[in-house]
C-alpha cells in the first residue's frame, strides 16, 4: 500500500482575494505621467507639475496614496484637536483641590478642640493669602493638627516637584511617586552635576570624559541614551523650550502662581533654583530653539505641567512636520520629511504614504522622464513625451472607435512596405505575423512554466507603412483667446496625438508643428507641450502659412497636408520687414495677405482642413469662404473631440 504521505500534492491557484494585492506596485507610472503631462500642458513647469502630483497624491484601482496636502491637513487637524480639547492649568487645579482638602480637614480638627490655641490657629488659616502659591508658602512652617491635612499638604509639595521634573525629564512624574528625601537628594545631585557639565561645555572645554562619568552616575534619568554632550543638550533644550512655551501660553496670573509654587517643590527651593540655572544654560547653548512661542489651549481637559510641556513639544513637532510637508522652503526635498515623527504623530499609514510619494518621485527621475534644458530648467524628456503621446493617442483612438466602429490606426499600414518593426497583435489587425518573434515569445513563456504551445498573447505582427509619404503642417492658434476660453490643453493634446501617430505608424511622414499668435514659429513637440499662455493680441495665420509652405517645399515628393486649428479670424500679417501688423476688426490688407498665401499653397496641391473652435459667426463665414476657395473642409469639433477629429481627418487624407 502506498504511503499517503508520498502522494503528490495538488494545488489550486486563483486570484488573490485577501485584500489589496501585496505584490501590486504602490503607484502607476503611466497615470503619474498623464497627470504631470496635463499640468505641463496647462502651463506648469515639469518641476511644478511633479510637485503638484506629490501634493495631490495618487489613486489606482486598489488603493489611494494620500498626497502631501492630505497629510498636511491631518497635521493641522491634530494640532487643532490638541488645543481644542485641553487646557494647561491642570497642576494649578490639582494644587487648589489638595489645598482645599488640607484646610477643610485642619479646620474640622481644630473645631473639635476647645482651646485658645485652636482658635488662634483658625485665625492663622483665615489670614492665608488668596492665591495658592502664597497660601502654600505661608503653611511651610505650620504645625498641622490633622494627619489627613498634613498628608494633603505634603502631597502638594510632592506633586510640584514631580511635575517640574517631568517637564524636563521623560517619565519622572511616575518615577518620583512617593519620593523619599534620599531620592530628592539624588535628583539635586544629578542637577548639580548636569549644570557643571553644561557650564564646562559652554566654555569650549572637552567634556568627553566628564560626560562619560555623568552618564555612568546618572544615566538612569536619561532613557534616550544620548551618546555625547551635544546630544544631551539637544534633548534637554527641546524639552526646556517646550516648557517655556507652555509658560508663555498661560496667563500672567497663572505664571505668577506657578513661580511661587515652584519654590515649594519637595519642600526644597534649591530644586527650583537648579532647574532655573539649567534653563538659562540650555537657552545659551541652543538659542535657535523656539523659546518665545506659545499656543492657545481652550479645552476642558486639564493637563499637568509635564503633560502640558509634552503637548507644547508635540505642537512644535507638528509645526515642523507641516513645514516639511509644505515643501515651500528653498531646496526642499520630500526626503526631508521626518518619517519617525510622522509615524508617532499621525500613525504608520501616514509614513507609508509619504514613503510611497518619495519612491514615486525617485522612480520618475530614474526612468529619465525629465531632463535639463540648456538654460538649466527641468523639462519633459523625449521618453516622457512619447509616454504622454501614447496615452493621449489611446484616448483619441477610443473616441474614433466608438464613433465609427473601427480602429483606424491599426489599418494605417495595410498593403504597405514593412518598416522592420513588430508589435503585439490586437483585435482588428490584418498585418502578417512575424513568425520569429511569435515563436520566441512562446518559448519564453513556456520557460516560465506555462505548458501551452501557443497563445494569442505570443503573436506579433509586422508593422507596415504606406508607400506614399505625406508632409503635414499642423498650424495651431496660440492667441490669448485660446487660453481664456479653455482651448489651450485640447490644442496641445491634439498636437501630441498627431505627433505620436505619425512617429509610430507613419514614420516616413514629416510633421511640422507651427504655432501662431502675433507671430508664428515652428516648434518642437516639447516646446509646444510646455508653452505657457501669454497675453498677446493677434492671430497671424498669414505667417503660419508662410512657414507651412516652407515645410512643404522641403518635401517635394510628399503629399502636402495642412491642418489649421483656430478660434479667431486672421487679425495680423507679416510685413516685408519682418514686423507683424495687427488690426481689429481684421484689416483688408491682413485678409488679402492670408488668402494670397492660401492660394500659393493650393497651387502646391495641398489639402486643407480647418478646425474651427467656438461659435463666432464672422469666423465661421470667413472659414467657409476660404475652404471653398482652396477646396478644403471646415470642421467644428467640440473641445473634447478636437483630437479625434484632427487624427481622423489625417487618416482619411492619408488613405485617399
Amino acid at each position: 500500500m502506498a504511503d499517503p504521505r508520498r502522494r503528490r500534492l495538488r494545488y489550486a491557484y486563483g486570484p488573490y482575494d485577501g485584500g489589496p494585492d501585496p505584490l501590486a506596485p504602490p503607484f502607476d507610472i503611466r497615470s503619474a505621467m498623464d497627470e504631470i503631462g496635463r499640468d505641463v500642458m496647462e502651463g506648469s513647469s515639469p518641476r511644478q507639475a511633479m510637485q503638484e502630483l506629490l501634493r495631490r497624491g495618487m489613486e489606482n484601482s486598489r488603493n489611494r496614496t494620500r498626497g502631501l496636502d492630505d497629510l498636511t491637513r491631518e497635521v493641522w487637524q491634530r494640532r487643532r484637536d490638541l488645543q481644542r480639547d485641553n487646557r494647561l492649568d491642570g497642576t494649578l487645579q490639582e494644587v487648589r483641590e489638595l489645598l482645599h482638602r488640607a484646610l477643610d480637614a485642619e479646620r474640622e480638627a481644630l473645631g473639635n478642640e476647645d482651646s485658645d490655641d485652636a482658635r488662634f490657629r483658625e485665625m492663622q488659616l483665615d489670614a492665608l493669602p488668596n492665591d495658592p502659591g502664597g497660601a502654600v508658602r505661608e503653611l511651610d512652617e505650620y504645625d498641622w493638627r490633622s494627619s489627613e491635612a498634613r498628608e494633603a499638604y505634603e502631597e502638594i509639595r510632592d506633586l510640584l516637584g514631580r511635575e517640574m521634573l517631568d517637564q524636563r525629564f521623560e517619565g519622572m512624574k511616575q518615577a518620583m511617586q512617593g519620593a523619599t528625601p534620599e531620592d530628592v537628594e539624588r535628583i539635586r545631585a544629578m542637577l548639580d552635576d548636569l549644570n557643571s557639565l553644561l557650564a564646562n561645555h559652554a566654555q569650549g572645554q572637552d567634556t568627553t570624559r566628564q560626560f562619560g562619568e555623568f552618564m555612568a552616575e546618572h544615566g538612569e534619568f536619561f532613557p534616550e541614551n544620548p551618546q555625547d554632550t551635544d546630544e544631551l543638550v539637544d534633548l534637554l533644550a527641546a524639552r526646556a523650550a517646550a516648557a517655556q512655551r507652555m509658560l508663555n501660553s498661560m496667563s500672567a496670573e497663572q505664571r505668577a502662581e506657578l513661580a511661587e509654587l515652584s519654590q515649594q517643590a519637595f519642600g526644597d527651593p534649591r530644586l527650583a533654583q537648579s532647574l532655573a540655572q539649567l534653563d538659562v544654560q540650555l537657552q545659551g547653548l541652543r538659542p535657535g530653539e523656539d523659546w518665545q512661542g506659545s499656543g492657545r489651549f481652550r479645552g476642558d481637559n486639564p493637563m499637568g505641567m509635564g503633560e502640558a510641556t509634552r503637548a507644547l513639544e508635540q505642537l512644535g513637532q507638528l509645526d515642523a512636520l507641516a513645514e516639511q510637508l509644505a515643501q515651500s522652503y528653498p531646496g526642499a526635498r520630500i526626503e526631508d520629511i521626518d518619517l519617525d515623527a510622522l509615524t508617532e504623530l499621525l500613525g504608520e499609514q501616514a509614513a507609508v504614504d509619504a514613503r510611497t510619494l518619495a519612491q514615486l518621485e525617485r522612480e520618475l527621475q530614474r526612468q529619465g522622464l525629465f531632463e535639463r534644458a540648456a538654460d538649466g530648467t527641468l523639462q519633459l524628456s523625449p521618453k516622457a513625451l512619447r509616454r504622454l503621446g501614447q496615452s493621449v493617442l489611446s484616448d483619441v483612438v477610443n473616441q474614433i472607435s466608438s464613433r465609427r466602429g473601427e480602429r483606424e490606426t491599426r489599418r494605417s499600414g495595410a498593403a504597405g512596405e514593412a518598416t522592420g518593426a513588430t508589435r503585439p497583435w490586437a483585435f482588428g489587425d490584418t498585418e502578417a505575423w512575424s513568425v520569429p518573434r511569435t515563436l520566441l515569445n512562446a518559448q519564453l513563456r513556456k520557460a516560465g512554466g506555462d505548458t501551452r504551445d501557443l497563445d494569442v498573447t505570443d503573436v506579433e505582427v509586422i508593422e507596415t507603412e504606406q508607400r506614399t509619404r505625406a508632409a503635414v503642417a499642423l498650424l495651431v492658434d496660440t492667441s490669448w483667446s485660446m487660453v481664456a476660453e479653455g482651448r489651450w490643453v485640447p490644442m496641445k493634446r491634439t498636437a501630441l496625438a498627431l505627433h505620436q501617430l505619425i512617429s509610430t505608424r507613419f514614420r516616413g511622414d514629416d510633421l511640422a508643428l507651427i504655432t501662431f499668435g502675433r507671430h508664428a514659429q515652428t516648434v518642437e513637440l516639447g516646446e509646444l507641450v510646455g508653452l505657457e499662455g501669454a497675453y498677446a493680441q493677434g492671430t497671424n495665420l498669414h505667417h503660419a502659412l508662410l512657414l507651412a509652405a516652407r515645410h512643404l517645399r522641403r518635401n517635394p515628393d510628399a503629399l502636402p497636408v495642412v491642418l489649421v486649428v483656430t478660434d479667431g479670424e486672421p487679425t495680423a500679417h507679416l510685413e516685408p520687414d519682418g514686423e507683424a501688423y495687427f488690426d481689429y476688426p481684421p484689416s483688408p490688407y491682413t485678409l488679402r495677405a492670408t488668402v494670397g498665401e492660401l492660394d500659393k499653397l493650393s497651387g502646391m496641391k495641398a489639402t486643407f482642413t480647418f478646425f474651427v473652435l467656438g461659435e463666432d459667426p464672422r469666423l465661421a463665414a470667413f472659414m467657409d469662404d476660404v475652404a471653398k476657395r482652396c477646396g478644403g473642409r471646415v470642421v467644428t469639433p467640440t473641445l473634447d473631440g478636437l483630437g479625434a477629429e484632427v487624427v481622423a481627418d489625417y487618416l482619411k487624407t492619408r488613405r485617399t
